[in-house]
């Protein structure tokens, strides 16, 4: 594993702006001292006890003018963020007063931070895993509380206890093969192979029960990208505003106002929907319309929740009966609009074939049903349920890749005693599982690796 260089580090770990206070944090040895040449407080920052807030005053190195009055706290190392000794210097929070104070430090000897700099050193200091510093990025980003609880979940070690756990079973049974291989003179093959057998069964499902919640964390984690489409004058754009709370898209009578994607985010349940109101979809002679129909059909194909609005107050017509033909195989609810005003919809038995809990009747115009399909439309990703503090789910791409990786590993382990090869065979798909999922941990990340995730963080974390 890399060395933390021997340097002090420093950016500001609030964001930019006017506000009350602003802090700069500092890291690394010798931050202690960095700091100490620009502080002027009522005891040594040395002496003062690790954890507890010192008054004083930031001073210019080179004038001696006072800059702000501050409060400096030291952390000790390894009780830090880092690992390492940090100093975090408490301003007030105007940008001119924050710029001036991070200027002083990097010439008092700092250097400005990278990018998750402080984390990358907490990960390399074995403050943190990999999976536990990429929840950190999670965390600042999270939209909602439900992406919030999954995100803290993570940074407390909830994902790297269960990839640990996996990881002891498939140790042990490697042990067992060392046995089996080193000591061949006692006949302990057959006991062997169904311990790799009963090891394989268990971490595969572990690893099967993560994969499966993946969908929801991703969702959870991003946003559930949701269609609003049908033909024109169903009422899209007024059911967008119905689910905003506000009027976000222009509604008129003349069909065709909407001719690009017009988009809201809001949040239920605890995730978040961009909601999509889209072209309203008929065939056009309109070049312009035409762009924005191809712009929605494309959304019905890539949207993860599409919403398929009708009128109610209207037979189905032809591009009624198309669109659900193709949303057929997608997540769906079918929005039967304008049940304020005389219900005319019929069909060919088209609707009586649709699973009933995935129709909501509405009028957008009044509000009601929206608040139901509101309710619906978090049922569908949730699958009814909803994400609680403890909730383990796998939100990220590269550790579903791993995960994906270590089954196939795992499968490959399975056929080779099944077919009857020595266990040392399948010794080695074992261990490329047990090298999966400690790359999720972090446990052979390269530099490259390393540079590609921190490089998503913000300055001073």
């Amino acid at each position: 594993m890399a060395t933390v260089a021997e340097d002090v580090i420093a950016a500001v770990g609030t964001a930019p702006g006017e506000a009350g206070i602003a802090v700069i944090r500092v890291s690394g040895p010798g931050c202690v001292q960095v700091v100490e040449q620009i502080f002027r407080g009522r005891q040594s920052l040395k002496d003062a006890p690790s954890h507890r807030m010192v008054y004083g005053a930031v001073v210019d190195p080179d004038t001696a003018e006072v800059l702000d009055e501050v409060l400096v706290v030291r952390m000790q190392a390894p009780r830090s963020y880092t690992g390492e000794d940090v100093v975090e210097i408490h301003t007030h929070g105007g940008s001119a007063v924050v710029g001036r104070v991070l200027n002083a430090v990097v010439r008092a000897g700092a250097r400005p931070a990278e990018p998750g700099e402080f984390t990358k050193r907490a990960f390399l200091n074995g403050r943190l895993d990999l999976s536990q510093a990429e929840a950190v990025i999670d965390l600042i980003r999270s939209k909602t509380d439900a992406a919030r609880r999954l995100a803290l979940e993570q940074l407390k070690g909830g994902l790297s206890a269960r990839v640990k756990q996996m990881r002891e079973i498939l140790l042990d049974v490697m042990a067992q093969i060392e046995v089996t291989i080193d000591y061949p003179e006692h006949d302990v093959e057959d006991v062997t192979i169904e311990q790799i057998r009963e090891a394989v069964d268990q971490v595969r499902e572990q690893i099967d029960e993560l994969l499966a919640s993946s969908r929801v964390g991703r969702l959870v984690r991003e946003g559930v990208r949701t269609a609003i489409v049908g033909r024109p004058n169903v009422g899209k754009s007024s059911l967008l505003n119905a689910l905003a709370g506000r009027e976000r898209a222009i509604v008129t009578a003349i069909p065709g106002t909407t001719r690009d994607v017009v988009d809201e985010w809001i949040h239920v349940r605890g995730v978040a929907f961009q909601i999509l109101d889209t072209a309203g979809i008929r065939t056009t002679e309109d070049e312009v319309e035409r762009i924005g129909v191809d712009r929605s059909l494309k959304w019905v194909e890539e949207a993860d929740l599409v919403l398929c609005v009708l009128d109610g107050s209207s037979p189905l017509e032809k591009e009624d009966l198309e669109l659900l033909e193709r949303i057929k195989d997608r997540p769906f609810l079918l929005v039967v609009n304008k049940i304020d005003l005389p219900q005319r919809l019929t069909g060919d038995g088209r609707l009586e074939e649709l699973p009933q809990h995935r129709i909501v009747r509405v009028s957008a115009r009044t509000g009601d049903g929206v608040q139901e399909l509101a309710d619906r439309m978090a049922r569908v990703v949730l699958g009814g349920e909803g994400v609680s503090a403890s909730s383990c789910m796998v939100t990220n791409m590269r550790h579903m890749a791993l995960l994906k990786e270590a089954r196939e590993d795992l499968d490959a382990a399975e056929r080779a005693v099944s077919e009857g090869w020595t266990v040392d065979v399948a010794a080695v798909d074992l261990r490329a599982a047990w090298e999966h999922l400690g790359d999720i941990l972090g446990e052979r990340a390269g530099e490259e690796l390393l540079n590609r995730i921190f490089s998503q963080f913000c300055l001073g974390k």
